[in-house]
């Protein structure tokens, strides 16, 4: 077991159950940042932390150094385990596991738990007793499913039975039976319901067969406008069967799954087969996919598609075979009600059909990556916003902005970051230490960081659109002298003092103040908020391991060795003030209880203060 492991994480590893369940990791912040079902919840979860574990994924180290606590349900069967996880997964949306990435609600088609039950299309899920189909990914296909015409089925949202209520339109017109007074029995109402849900589901030949009867019966005894009324639902029947598409000569309930990947994104593409006939397909986009196997994702996919789905077919092609195929097709099964069996066909109509599947979750996926690309380079307004406010030649989609932070002149350090386009480019991030200087000297600073930028791109490199100094009018005129030196009196900059605001330019003598509500304005605050936090950080980070460092000096018996390792098992003094002296003993070897305690009193005495420099 590796041995940087804490105490309590050892102890919770210890007492793992040898039972099937899912296990929850979470990192310092309690945040769920990967969940996993497992056969033996000891065996499986002990073995992220053997020393030189590792099971393939480039995220495997990633994930483990963030775990910070391990939390376990166990469950009676590995199918349970299985539920468990994919409904997890689809409520936490944890960091490191494989995603379904659509935020849109797809919708449904929602049959009401009432006496007498209505069929409408909705986006929510309510847990009432209600039956629901779907999820559709083509609303105006389900719509057209959705024919109150060939089913006279209720459309209002009424009560009943009630006293109080009329009938309305929809009676007239024949699509409703007219339950709210009494002219259709709930038993008969009930056939129309049981008709209706069958059809939805796809089993159009027992519903046509079954109108068939019905209008042969109702001429029979002569009664014609039923007759007829049959007659027209089955043309209207007809008409949508014959516009679905006959794909298979025998009449089953299908679905073939395609999946197509491309770095860490990945598509499913769903052709719904029912009957032998091809009703239209689903997609969905996966995330955080790249270190993962195609079984891997499909196996992932078909534990959050199907969680939702009220209709699962008796039969499921893959593209590839599933390791974990016997748990996931009795969890299936179970929910279907009866047996659903899962194959990845290599030859004949059947390979061909998930062909079909691969070059749609194909062709999604590029169009995707198209529309990306084509978003990115669009230019945000913020960007247009600020050419026309400060009168640029030029788009400035490079800025770049400087900030200096100080402690009364000690531990002096420059940030530099840029943003591309309105975003951050945190590669293209720079810290300068400041030399040579004694004492704060912002104006002396800001003319040495960009000295030392400008000069860099001598070897190479892009220069900004827009520098951006934060500051006011001294500190402006500051980084003007450094350009002027290096022979670039042509690069546009600006300050932006912090009091008011105001933008000042170097070819004009008075601030420019932009409205607040600007996008200009607030696109500067955003890299001014950036570049200073980002120079904090550095600053308090190198003040932090002075202090430290001379903090352990002063404490008797620390030596060089122990101070490296109290600065490897801590690393900062807030963790070492927070920390007890008992565990700073146990977790540093060679370090007695007593000069714990003397470190502890000495931290004590460390401030924390930090000086941000004047806009002026």
């Amino acid at each position: 077991m590796n041995p940087s492991l804490s105490q309590d994480l050892l102890l919770k590893l210890d007492a793992l159950p040898s039972s099937p369940g899912v296990y929850f990791m979470k990192d310092r912040e309690g945040q769920i940042i990967y969940i996993g079902k497992a056969k033996n919840l000891r065996s499986r979860v002990r073995s992220y932390f053997q020393e030189g574990a590792h099971d393939g994924r480039r995220q495997f180290k990633a994930l483990v150094q963030r775990i910070s606590e391990v939390e376990c349900l166990v469950t009676q069967t590995e199918q349970e385990a299985l539920i468990l996880e994919a409904t997890q997964i689809k409520t936490h949306k944890p960091r490191y596991n494989i995603l379904l990435k659509d935020d849109k609600k797809y919708p449904y088609i929602r049959l009401t738990h009432e006496p007498f039950p209505r069929i409408f299309a909705t986006r929510d899920l309510v847990q009432d007793g209600s039956r629901y189909l779907g999820p559709y990914s083509n609303v105006r296909a389900m719509h057209t499913t959705l024919m109150h015409k060939i089913f006279p089925l209720r459309s209002c949202d009424y009560k009943l039975p009630s006293s109080r209520v009329r009938l309305c339109l929809e009676y007239h017109i024949h699509r409703c039976g007219g339950p709210c007074e009494h002219l259709v029995s709930a038993e008969i109402y009930g056939e129309v319901v049981a008709r209706a849900f069958r059809f939805l589901k796809g089993n159009q030949t027992e519903t046509i067969r079954e109108l068939q009867e019905r209008m042969a019966s109702a001429a029979e005894h002569l009664r014609f406008e039923e007759a007829a009324r049959c007659r027209d639902q089955l043309r209207a029947l007809e008409s949508m069967r014959a516009r679905q598409k006959a794909v298979l000569d025998e009449p089953v309930d299908r679905d073939v799954i395609g999946l197509a990947r491309h770095d860490d994104e990945a598509c499913c593409c769903v052709l719904e087969i029912r009957e032998g006939r091809l009703l239209g397909q689903k997609h969905h986009f996966l995330g955080g996919v790249i270190d993962s196997t195609d079984a891997e994702i499909i196996a992932a996919f078909l534990g959050q598609f199907y969680l939702d789905t009220d209709f699962i077919p008796s039969q499921i092609h893959l593209p590839v075979p599933l390791a974990e195929d016997l748990e996931l097709g009795a969890w299936l099964s179970a929910r279907a009600g009866a047996r659903v069996e899962m194959a990845a066909p290599q030859r004949g109509s059947k390979a061909q059909m998930l062909d079909m599947a691969e070059s749609n979750a194909a062709q999604l996926l590029k169009e995707r990556q198209l529309k990306r690309e084509l978003q990115k380079g669009r230019i945000p307004q913020g960007v247009f916003a600020l050419q026309r406010d400060l009168r640029l030649e030029f788009p400035p989609r490079r800025i770049e902005c400087v900030d200096i932070s100080n402690f009364h002149g000690a531990d002096a350090v420059g940030s530099l970051v840029c943003f591309v386009d309105g975003k951050p480019r945190r590669s293209q991030y720079r810290h300068f230490k400041i030399r040579d200087l004694r004492g704060p000297d912002d104006f002396a600073s800001i003319h040495q960081v960009v000295q030392r930028r400008f000069r860099a791109l001598e070897e190479g490199g892009e220069a900004p659109d827009l520098l951006l100094i934060d500051g006011g009018k001294g500190q402006l005129s500051s980084a003007v002298q450094a350009l002027g030196e290096l022979g670039r009196p042509g690069q546009p900059v600006a300050g932006l003092a912090k009091r008011l605001e105001e933008v000042f330019l170097p070819d004009q003598s008075e601030a420019l103040v932009l409205p607040r509500t600007s996008a200009s304005l607030r696109l500067l605050q955003q890299l001014r908020d950036e570049a200073h936090r980002f120079a904090l950080t550095h600053h308090r980070s190198l003040r932090e391991k002075r202090s430290f460092g001379s903090a352990l000096d002063e404490v008797p018996g620390i030596g060089p060795k122990r101070r490296v390792a109290l600065l490897n098992a801590f690393g900062s003094v807030q963790r070492l003030r927070e920390t007890p002296a008992e565990e700073i003993a146990q977790q540093v070897k060679g370090l007695s209880l007593k000069q714990a305690h003397q470190l502890k009193e000495r931290l004590a005495g460390l401030t924390e203060k930090t000086h941000d420099h004047d806009d002026e």
